[in-house]
């Protein structure tokens, strides 16, 4: 096809087609007999050519550049068009270069639907795009770039303009779609109106950004907002340049406002809830010229309607928390975009200071409100920290880990409440949940309360993700070296409030053998599934976990580990599960890392399981599950039987005690001790313990005198009432020393050792074999001993020691 442009040399426009950044040698521009790759039109020519392909606006692009003179002559007020008409179609950029006196300002109005700014290499929907840069003597700052289909309404600059349109060649844009309206001293950059109508959100740029606001420069935004909605402002992202003289700030001038203009520096919370129409402008300052800095805004209008319950305050009281912060925020964040692309839910601490995000922290006191539709989508997510430097401090100190009251009853879903416990190297964590309990959340035995608890132990090099927790289980306690975090998280549709309890107890305790220790009171009527912590990432190098798990007398506990083996191999050290019975002789299991785990076992008595970690080879982790089910203690039959039998041989004594006092009742003679000269009286000429000869002798025979007979004064003396003496008691106290969790073998004894448990201790006897006895026997009537016999025998066994008399005390006459 042919095409002709005409230009008339009046109208300072200038057509120029070059290739664009796809070459192609096989189109070119062919005008009569030339053929080239670019064509200049200026004003006053007349210019026919042709394109030697038939696609020419995937090679060529078009500008066309319109000089305005507003300075030395009256200036063209009204629509700017589109000239000249019938160009080729390709992808055009027009360029309107309208010079003017800093004076006297430009103001250029849009038609609807308006524009709307974007960020920088940000793309228009349709390819139309606008770009506006303001003209101050030789220097140019660019205002924005802006797609069609927003709120801009007006820019009014200082000076001189350059403004640009971007068509695509598809396009059928037959207007500009803007007007120059009219010249006024502005004296700041520019200002940019917007206009805004219904709910709505709209984000604005500061000149020159992200490269800089120039220096010590004024501009304004004016925001028409209807009567009936409100607004708020939020910065999003700006940074501040380094500043010799005055300061950089923000500045609105909001009617009815008490304090025009309302000042605030960047860093601030910009005002929010605007009843009506405002300004707002942005000052620089004199910059550093050493080290300048960049002043850039980037921020976002919510348009909203007014809440019915706007007016509605709720008091959080923080004036005797200590450490604690308190964030109420949206859901989702902070992963969310920082812009809106509709009404969200603000949450104010007053009237007019309103956020997305409110920090609250502890010794003050807020009353917040909602400018929500929908207070379902907030959260709360709240931080406190308790510390411990000196055990001498906080040892019998007991913290209560609830979360506040203050929180609970905010109309507001709780999302997580951590608690930081720190302290030094040498005191640990002790976790406590007295009437609850604990249960572990693992596979076999999940969690379905509406919250759990997290708990993590760290420190500089290690994490150890200890496991997740939740009420209502049989975990008495948890002690824990390091620092603690712990944190309370709700889930599904579950909230916490007065009507959930909670207890959940910490204390700070001096320091402990293993990482962690768990109290264990396992449930009768349920099985107790429990596993080492960090499950998802194995445990840690020589890291040791202990659990004592506690028997009832009455029940007998049966252990079972999930798997056969560890499932690991060592690089270094030895892998070990130690299994020790509070029991006097109980064996100690230990099993290592190349062996079989033991088979489900009965315990009788309480128990401890530790399972300590080597350094695995490559990428094989540590995990390990075990289970625990109690069970009620079967009576043997054989043990009932000797108990009614020994209740017959007692039954039987006791007749035939009743009947010799009755004889001796109907025996007139009174009762005399006797002196049995057959009983060794002679002190031992050595010590030592009994030979086995000695039940061939009668050393250890003596004679028994009636009490009634020795001790009738004390009787009489006490009304008949026997005097109070010591009395030999059963022993029902601790049998063993404090519990302990068992020691794995050291680490150069792990490195190669044979199972223990193999090994028979040898341990001394604990009665003595001899099996001899003390005889008591009564003397018979007429029955006499040989004392020369009883001397001679008692020669050959001398090995009990007799008290001396100094010991015997009074006794001994």
């Amino acid at each position: 096809a042919s095409f002709t442009i005409s230009l008339h040399k009046e109208d300072n426009t200038t057509v120029t087609i070059k290739l664009g950044p796809t070459l192609s040698p096989s189109c070119r521009i062919r005008m009569k007999y030339v053929i080239m790759s670019e064509l200049k039109i200026k004003p006053g020519d007349n210019v026919t050519f042709t394109f030697t392909c038939s696609t020419p606006e995937k090679y060529f692009i078009m500008e066309i550049k319109k000089n305005i003179d507003c300075m030395s002559g009256p200036c063209p007020y009204g629509d700017v068009h589109l000239y000249p008409p019938g160009l080729p179609r390709l992808n055009r950029t027009y360029i309107w270069d309208v010079q003017a006196s800093t004076k006297a300002g430009l103001e250029l109005k849009f038609s609807t639907p308006w524009l709307r700014q974007i960020e920088p290499g940000e793309m228009c929907p349709d390819s139309i795009s606008y770009n506006i840069n303001s003209s101050i003597d030789k220097a140019t700052v660019n205002i924005g770039t802006f797609c069609r289909n927003g709120s801009v309404s007006r820019i009014k600059l200082l000076g001189g303009v350059v403004m640009s349109l971007h068509l695509p060649w598809h396009s059928l844009l037959i207007t500009s779609g803007f007007n120059i309206a009219n010249r006024a001293s502005i004296k700041r950059l520019c200002i940019i109106e917007s206009i805004l109508k219904g709910e709505s959100s709209i984000t604005l740029m500061s000149p020159n950004y992200p490269l800089g606001f120039p220096e010590d420069e004024l501009m304004t935004w004016q925001f028409v907002i209807p009567p009936n909605l409100r607004a708020s402002v939020f910065f999003h992202n700006y940074s501040l340049s380094n500043c010799e003289r005055k300061e950089e700030r923000v500045e609105y001038y909001i009617p009815g406002s008490p304090s025009n203009p309302e000042v605030f520096k960047l860093s601030d919370s910009q005002p929010a809830n605007i009843a009506g129409s405002f300004n707002m402008s942005l000052q620089g300052c004199d910059q550093d010229a050493q080290n300048p800095g960049v002043l850039r805004l980037l921020f976002q209008v919510v348009i909203q309607h007014p809440q019915v319950d706007e007016n509605v305050t709720h008091l959080v009281d923080l004036s005797k928390e200590k450490n604690m912060t308190v964030k109420i925020h949206l859901e989702g964040w902070p992963s969310q975009s920082p812009l809106m692309s509709e009404p969200i839910c603000l949450i104010c601490k007053d009237p007019r200071t309103c956020d997305r995000v409110v920090t609250l922290t502890s010794g003050a006191v807020y009353r917040i409100s909602f400018l929500c539709k929908d207070l379902s989508r907030l959260r709360i997510t709240a931080e406190k920290g308790i510390g411990c430097m000196d055990i001498r401090w906080c040892q019998r100190k007991i913290y209560s880990l609830s979360v506040p009251k203050v929180i609970t009853r905010l109309p507001i879903r709780l999302h997580m409440f951590i608690w930081k416990l720190l302290a030094t190297d040498l005191i640990n964590v002790e976790i406590t949940s007295p009437s609850l309990k604990l249960q572990q959340h693992v596979q076999g035995q999940r969690c379905n309360t509406s919250y759990s608890y997290s708990i993590v132990s760290a420190t500089p090099e290690t994490e150890l993700n200890v496991g997740v927790f939740c009420p209502g289980g049989s975990i008495e306690k948890i002690q824990m070296r390091n620092n603690i975090t712990i944190s309370l998280k709700t889930f599904g549709k579950g909230s916490i409030n007065e009507s959930v309890p909670q207890d959940l107890k910490m204390s700070f305790v001096p320091h402990i053998k293993d990482e962690c220790t768990f109290t264990v009171s396992p449930n009768p009527k349920s099985k107790v599934y429990l596993e080492t912590p960090n499950w998802l990432h194995g445990l840690p190098p020589y890291v040791s976990i202990s659990w004592f798990i506690i028997v009832p007398n009455k029940q007998t506990a049966r252990l079972g580990f999930s798997k056969d083996r560890m499932g690991i191999a060592c690089e270094t050290g030895r892998a070990f599960v130690n299994i020790k019975e509070e029991a006097l002789g109980a064996e100690e299991i230990v099993r290592r890392e190349d062996e079989l785990l033991p088979q489900p076992r009965i315990m009788h008595h309480n128990f401890w399981v530790n399972v300590s970690n080597c350094k695995p080879v490559d990428k094989t982790q540590l995990v390990l599950q075990f289970w625990v089910t109690l069970a009620d203690k079967q009576i043997d039959l054989g043990i009932i039987l000797a108990v009614v039998a020994g209740a017959g041989v007692l039954t039987a004594i006791g007749l035939t005690v009743y009947c010799v006092k009755k004889k001796k009742k109907k025996t007139q003679n009174p009762m005399v001790g006797v002196y049995n000269a057959n009983v060794n009286t002679q002190m031992p000429g050595k010590k030592g313990f009994f030979r086995k000869g000695r039940q061939n002798n009668e050393s250890h025979v003596y004679a028994v005198i009636d009490d009634a007979v020795v001790y009738g004064h004390l009787l009489k003396e006490s009304n008949g009432v026997a005097p109070e003496v010591d009395v030999y008691r059963p022993f029902d106290g601790p049998f063993l020393p404090p519990s302990l969790p068992p020691s794995p073998p050291p680490f150069s004894f792990r490195k190669d050792s044979k199972r223990s448990s193999n090994i028979e201790e040898e341990r001394p006897p604990l009665t003595d074999t001899g099996q001899d006895t003390y005889t008591f026997a009564h003397q018979k009537s007429g029955q006499s001993g040989d004392s020369g016999d009883a001397n001679k025998k008692g020669k050959g066994d001398t090995s009990v020691p007799l008290l001396e008399n100094k010991e015997m005390g009074g006794l001994v006459e």
